[in-house]
């Protein structure tokens, strides 16, 4: 009897999805984490300026973790072409560094196997991360394997393992465990930085001089992945310094540098630990997505896979349900964000150039004492200013003028970008084969026109990454579930591997004299892109923050029902013992 009366208390303050928008408006003052402000009416929303949060400690701990990461990755991988093509030199400093002399086709396929690898991993640290250990256990463990395959690759490029012929094998086991080990964390580290912003609703604040303002989590996690794009811009420059250790010093110390470095990285995960906001692992996500996915195929509809639905259109059906309507929900908006992840390839595919094909193109360009590789570090340093340019003065005048630039516009934007570079390199690369001596056949060698011509294809490139990529990883964690947020970031990242299968399928117009009809054709393809992406999904700027409204609801009337069973309980307990 005492069961079933308890049970008749729980019900009759049960609230349910279905009951959202039933409940009254919520008060007109804000509980936050941090601070409280006053709700904002629709006259706030049409007047007022739209801002940025603080951005908490914890979430800068994990930027400078991610800073000391890419400080690791790009410097390793900077000098590995050489490292595998070129034998080693009789002595340093030497104008073609090298070690093992394996070749250009070798060098080449495990460079771009390593890129592959690195992509691909991220999958799997996703699933570790979101069904079993969490992401601060997951970044923890992978970052000690790879300072582990850290520590092969350095200790075997020394010149007694090179002589020895111990650089190949240590190479291949030191790049499967560092590539296995940046999947752990490039999946999981994004996220995380996310998650320590924990102000769910907007508020109205009024600043020091007295003006008032709007402060949101859409624009506070825009400012959070920027700032985090920011420092994996200042790490890739390592590889400036790694390419000169190479050639005056030897690769051992081009290889020491970045190992002592992600030392760093190491001790802040660990004296962080207490500093995090840490979500636990959801074990049985995957198996609800699959069952839910399954059942969906069933009924011909995800919305009527949702509890609420099958007990009025299948009861039998309910009790095999682990989930709830909210997570069904949650599932749609992953779904939404995978099919604008569709897209990215082919951005990808012109990002690409950047590292291979410009490289080689400003080889055959006049570049004076400047060695041709350095050329891709412009698109680093371009972002270090455009990044806190777009931050401090762009985005903020187009909010203040009420046109703020929602995810889809914003990616629209860069892949336009991305299409006006590569317009802007066929047209430098047909006036490379316009000048002499080498014409439209310089095989690597010079023809007389400035690699300077190529800083505009780096500048653009630079700025679609800034609308493009950084809104990508913002729109894969905001529309992930909870409990997914680490597995839609590795999609996210996933398409980085399919442009590289596209890039594959190229290497047969990736010579002299068929470069311009090459950049030509990408240009034209991302362009094409760019117009159907924005015609297709331009739709999801108008209920982004709506979807994001709704989302909020959801996890108050969550909230709000735990409470209430909680004290449905404690008033049960004290009826019984009267």
């Amino acid at each position: 009897m005492e069961e079933e009366k308890k049970n008749e208390i729980l019900e009759s303050t049960a609230i349910t999805y279905s009951d959202a928008t039933d409940i009254d408006p919520a008060p007109s003052y804000i509980e936050h984490a941090d601070t409280q402000g006053p709700e904002p009416t629709d006259e706030d929303w049409a007047e007022l300026p739209e801002v940025a949060d603080s951005i908490p400690k914890a979430a800068f701990l994990v930027i400078l973790v991610e800073f000391c990461e890419r400080f690791t990755y790009y410097g390793l991988s900077g000098p590995f072409q050489n490292y595998i093509q070129n034998p080693e030199p009789p002595s340093y400093p030497a104008e073609l560094p090298g070690a093992m002399g394996k070749g250009q086709q070798t060098a080449t396929s495990l460079t771009t196997f390593f890129q592959f690898w690195c992509y691909i991993t991220p999958v799997f640290g996703a699933i570790v991360a979101d069904q079993f250990w969490g992401k601060y256990k997951t970044i923890l463990v992978f970052a000690i394997v790879y300072f582990v395959g850290l520590i092969i690759l350095t200790l075997t490029s020394i010149p007694p393992g090179i002589a020895s012929g111990a650089a190949f094998p240590g190479y291949i086991v030191a790049i499967i465990i560092i590539g296995l080990a940046t999947g752990g964390i490039k999946a999981n580290v994004s996220p995380l930085v996310a998650e320590q912003y924990r102000s769910k609703s907007a508020y109205v604040k009024t600043l020091k001089n007295g003006k008032r303002v709007i402060v949101t989590p859409q624009v506070t996690y825009q400012k959070i992945f920027n700032y985090f794009y920011f420092s994996i811009n200042i790490g890739s420059l390592s590889a400036i310094a790694t390419t000169e250790l190479e050639k005056n010093v030897g690769f051992w110390p081009a290889f020491l540098l970045p190992t002592l470095m992600f030392i760093p990285a190491v001790v802040i995960v660990l004296l962080g630990r207490k500093h995090y906001v840490q979500t636990p692992p959801r074990g049985s996500v995957f198996m609800e997505a699959g069952k839910l996915f399954w059942l969906a195929i069933k009924t011909k509809s995800l919305e009527a896979c949702k509890p609420s639905n099958l007990t009025r259109s299948r009861p039998e059906l309910v009790e095999k349900c682990t989930w709830d309507d909210v997570f069904v929900d949650e599932l749609k908006r992953t779904l939404k964000a995978c099919v604008v992840f569709c897209w990215f390839p082919i951005y990808w595919l012109c990002y690409s150039q950047m590292t291979n094909n410009l490289v080689s193109m400003a080889g055959t360009m006049m570049t004076g004492n400047v060695p041709n590789d350095i050329m891709q570090n412009i698109d680093p340093i371009a972002l270090i200013i455009l990044i806190p340019l777009m931050d401090k003065l762009f985005y903020p005048f187009l909010r203040k003028v009420n046109i703020p630039m929602r995810p889809i516009t914003r990616i629209t934007c860069g892949f336009f970008f991305a299409a006006a570079s590569m317009g802007y390199t066929a047209g430098i690369q047909a006036k490379v084969y316009a000048s002499p001596p080498y014409y439209d056949d310089p095989q690597g060698r010079q023809n007389w026109i400035s690699a300077a011509y190529l800083i505009p294809s780096y500048v653009l490139i630079a700025i679609s990454e800034v609308f493009a990529s950084i809104t990508g990883m913002e729109l894969a964690y905001k529309k992930a579930p909870q409990s997914m947020k680490s597995i839609v970031m590795a999609l996210f990242l996933l398409t980085n591997c399919f442009a590289s299968i596209i890039a594959f399928a190229l290497v047969s117009v990736t010579v002299d004299p068929k470069l311009v009809w090459m950049y030509t054709g990408i240009c034209g393809a991302m362009f094409i892109c760019t117009i159907l992406f924005y015609i297709c999904h331009h739709k999801m700027d108008e209920t982004d923050a709506a979807e994001d409204a709704i989302q909020r609801d959801v996890e108050n009337i969550q909230k709000q029902a735990v409470l209430d069973e909680e004290e449905v309980v404690v008033e049960y307990e004290a009826q019984k013992n009267i």
